[in-house]
């Protein structure tokens, strides 16, 4: 869970194919289940981050006019 929010790449996997991904790293179906429904205090209690420090990845998109 944590590896999302420090590697680009994984989190862009993510993005197209998350459930295979999640079962790829060996996610349990507890943890698989509160990152589909986003449930953040259960995602808090999964990792131990229970300060909700979470890391994210942000993308910046250049568009050509």
């Amino acid at each position: 869970m944590r590896e999302l929010g420090r590697n680009a790449n994984l989190a862009q996997e993510y993005e197209t194919d998350a459930e295979g991904v999640m079962l790829r790293v060996g996610l349990s179906e507890e943890e698989r289940r509160a990152l589909r429904e986003r449930d953040y205090e259960a995602i808090k209690r999964l990792t131990g981050l229970d300060d909700g420090q979470f890391a994210t990845n942000h993308f910046i998109w250049a568009y050509d006019e």
